[in-house]
C-alpha cells in the first residue's frame, strides 16, 4: 500500500512540475496540433495521430498560444524559464497567432489540405518501425482522418489565394488514383487484415470524396479572373523581416547593406583576379578592363571542373577527409567523435533540386541520425555542352570552399552537435539566421586559417559566393519591395553580381518561395563575422579560436546577439 501511495505522490508531483514547465507544455501541445511535422522531426509516437483542422481545434490552439504568450511575459516566468528558450518561444507563438488569425490558411490555402491528404497513408506505409498489425489499424484511422480533412476543406475553403492551385489540383488527382486503385491493391497483400470492414470499398469512397473536392475547387477557380502574385509588397516584407530577424532592421536598410557588400566584394574580386593572373601568367599582359580581368580568372576557375558524376563523387569524398584533417590539425573546432554522413549524387527524381544539390539532415529527434549530402547531378544523356557548362558552375575551387559550408564545420557538423542540446525548444524552433549564417561564416574562418592558401582560385570562389550571398539579399528586397521583374533580377545577378549561370537560373524561384531565407546567408554571416571581431578585441591575446567555435556549436541555433553573454 505504501509503495502505491508513494508512486501516486510522485506521479502527482511530476504532473504538477510538468504543468509548470511552460516550454515542455508548449512542445507537447505543438506535437499534438502538428503530428505530421512532429513525425518529420523524429517523434515516432506522433504517427498515431493526424492533423485536425476543424474550427474548434484551431481556436483551441490559438487560445493556448495566447495563454502561453501571457505566461511568458509574467515576472515569475522570466525567472524560471531559460531566457533564450523564452525568446524563441515568443517568436514561434507570434508566428502561430499571425498565421491562424491573419493569414488563415484553413480558409485560403488549398495546399494545406492537399499535402495532408496526399501524405496521410504514405507515412504509415513507409514506417519500418510499425508492426503489420499497427499498420493495418493506422490505415483504417487514416481513412477517417482523410475523410474529415476533405469535409473540413469543403466547408472552410472560401477564397483560395491562387498560389499553387494548379499543382494542388494535380496532387489531388494523383491522390484519387492512389486511394481508388493503389491502396486497395496494397492492402490485399497485407498479412494482417485491416480491423475496419470493407477496407477497399472505404478507400474507394475516400477517392470519390477527394474527387468531389478536386472538382469543386476546379469549378470555383474557373470563374475567377487574374493570377496569383507572390510578391509580398513593402509592408508585408517588412513584417516578415522583423519576425525573421527579431530585430528593427528595415527592408531599405537591408538593401543598402547588401548593395554596399556587393560593391565591396566585387572590388575584392577584381584585386584577387589581377593578382592571380599576374602570378599564373607572368609573361602575359593583364587586361586593363576590370571585368575582363575577372572573366579571365573565372574562366580558369571554371576550367578546373569535374568531368562526370563519378569524378565529382570521388572528388567530394577525398575533399571531406581533407577538411576534417585540416580542422583537427589547426584546432578550428572539436570534431564530433562519430560520423553519420554519406555522400551521393542527387537523384533525377528530385527535379530542379538535383541541379543544385542539398544536405538532407537527420531530424533532430530521430533515433538513427544519418545525414546525406546529395551532390548536384546531371544525366549523362544530356548534350555534351550542357553537361560541360553544368560542371563548370560546380568547379573544383568552388567545391573546395563549399565543403566547409555544407559539411565541416558548416551545416552537417553544426546540426550534428546541436542534436545533443538539452534545450529541445532550440531544435524545434531555431533562430533561422543561425543556420546559413554559421555555414557562411565558417568559410571565412577556414580560409583565414590557411585552407587552400596556395590556391588563389579557391579564395576567388569564396568571394564569388560571398557576392552571391549579398545578391540574394539585395534582389529579395528589390523583387518584393520595388517590383523587380525576373529579367531585371537575371540581368543584375549575372552582370553586376557575376553569378554563375547554374545559380542564376534557380534564383527567381527561390526568391518567390523563400524571400526571408535568401537574406540569411548575408545577414547571418555578417553577424557572426562581427561577433568574431568583437571577441578578438575583448579577449586580446587570450582569444582561442577553438573555444569560440565550440561554444557557438554547443549553444545551438539561437539568436546570434545572445552569444556574447554565453562567451563571457
Amino acid at each position: 500500500m505504501k509503495s502505491i501511495l508513494t508512486y501516486s505522490f510522485l506521479l502527482l508531483f511530476a504532473t504538477q512540475a510538468m504543468a509548470q514547465d511552460i516550454a515542455l507544455n508548449y512542445l507537447e501541445a505543438w506535437k499534438k496540433f502538428y503530428p505530421s511535422k512532429a513525425l518529420a522531426q523524429g517523434f515516432h509516437p506522433s504517427i498515431f495521430t493526424y492533423e485536425d483542422l476543424s474550427p474548434s481545434t484551431i481556436q483551441t490552439w490559438l487560445a493556448f498560444n495566447k495563454k502561453t504568450q501571457q505566461a511568458l511575459n509574467s515576472p515569475k516566468t522570466k525567472q524560471e524559464v531559460d531566457p533564450i528558450d523564452a525568446r524563441l518561444l515568443r517568436l514561434q507563438i507570434q508566428s502561430e497567432i499571425y498565421k491562424w488569425e491573419k493569414e488563415a490558411p484553413q480558409q485560403h490555402s488549398l495546399s494545406l489540405y492537399t499535402n495532408l491528404i496526399a501524405r496521410a497513408l504514405q507515412s504509415v506505409l513507409d514506417a519500418a518501425y510499425l508492426s503489420p498489425t499497427e499498420k493495418a489499424q493506422l490505415s483504417c484511422q487514416r481513412l477517417a482522418d482523410v475523410q474529415q480533412l476533405c469535409s473540413t476543406a469543403l466547408a472552410q475553403l472560401t477564397n483560395i489565394e491562387g498560389e499553387e492551385v494548379a499543382v494542388s489540383l494535380k496532387r489531388l488527382a494523383k491522390a484519387v488514383s492512389f486511394y481508388q486503385d493503389e491502396l486497395p491493391q496494397i492492402s490485399s497483400s497485407w498479412t494482417v487484415a485491416p480491423p475496419c470492414p470493407h477496407f477497399a470499398v472505404r478507400s474507394q469512397a475516400i477517392a470519390a470524396l477527394i474527387q468531389s473536392l478536386h472538382d469543386k475547387i476546379k469549378e470555383d477557380q474557373a470563374t475567377k479572373v487574374g493570377t496569383y502574385n507572390p510578391v509580398l509588397g513593402t509592408d508585408e516584407y517588412a513584417r516578415q523581416l522583423s519576425q525573421y530577424t527579431d530585430g528593427p532592421l528595415t527592408p531599405a536598410q537591408l538593401g543598402d547593406m547588401a548593395l554596399e557588400e556587393i560593391e565591396t566584394v566585387r572590388k575584392l574580386i577584381g584585386e584577387v583576379s589581377r593578382d592571380y593572373l599576374q602570378r599564373k601568367y607572368p609573361n602575359k599582359s593583364v587586361p586593363t578592363n576590370q571585368l575582363a580581368i575577372i572573366k579571365a580568372a573565372f574562366a580558369d576557375m571554371e576550367a578546373d571542373a569535374p568531368t562526370s558524376g563519378a569524378d565529382y563523387l570521388a572528388f567530394w569524398q577525398a575533399l571531406s577527409a581533407s577538411a576534417t584533417q585540416f580542422i583537427e590539425e589547426h584546432k578550428i573546432a572539436t570534431l564530433p567523435p562519430f560520423q553519420t554522413l554519406r555522400i551521393m549524387p542527387a537523384p533525377e527524381s528530385a527535379g530542379p533540386a538535383a541541379r543544385i544539390g542539398w544536405v538532407d539532415s537527420a531530424p533532430p529527434f530521430a533515433p538513427n541520425p544519418l545525414t546525406t549530402l546529395y551532390l548536384p547531378s546531371i544525366p549523362d544523356s544530356l548534350p555534351a555542352q550542357e553537361r560541360k557548362d553544368f560542371w563548370a558552375s560546380f568547379n573544383k575551387p568552388f567545391n573546395r570552399m563549399i565543403v566547409i559550408h555544407e559539411l565541416f564545420p558548416g551545416h552537417y557538423m553544426q546540426i550534428k552537435i546541436s542534436r545533443e542540446s538539452p534545450h529541445p525548444v532550440r531544435l524545434l524552433f531555431p533562430y533561422r539566421l543561425y543556420f546559413e549564417g554559421w555555414a557562411t561564416f565558417t568559410e571565412r574562418v577556414l580560409l583565414d586559417a590557411g585552407w587552400e592558401k596556395e590556391n588563389k582560385l579557391t579564395l576567388l570562389a569564396h568571394l564569388r559566393k560571398r557576392l552571391e550571398n549579398a545578391n540574394r539579399a539585395y534582389t529579395s528586397v528589390k523583387v518584393h519591395c520595388d517590383n523587380w521583374t525576373e529579367d531585371q533580377v537575371m540581368q543584375f545577378s549575372t552582370e553586376t553580381s557575376l553569378l554563375a549561370p547554374q545559380f542564376a537560373k534557380s534564383l527567381w524561384g527561390r526568391l518567390m518561395r523563400s524571400p526571408m531565407q535568401m537574406t540569411s546567408y548575408f545577414l547571418g554571416g555578417k553577424q557572426f563575422t562581427d561577433l568574431l571581431a568583437a571577441e578578438k578585441k575583448r579577449q586580446g591575446e587570450n582569444f582561442v579560436l577553438i573555444d569560440f567555435m565550440d561554444a557557438i556549436l554547443r549553444a545551438g541555433p539561437i539568436p546570434i546577439d545572445e552569444i556574447p553573454a554565453l562567451l563571457k
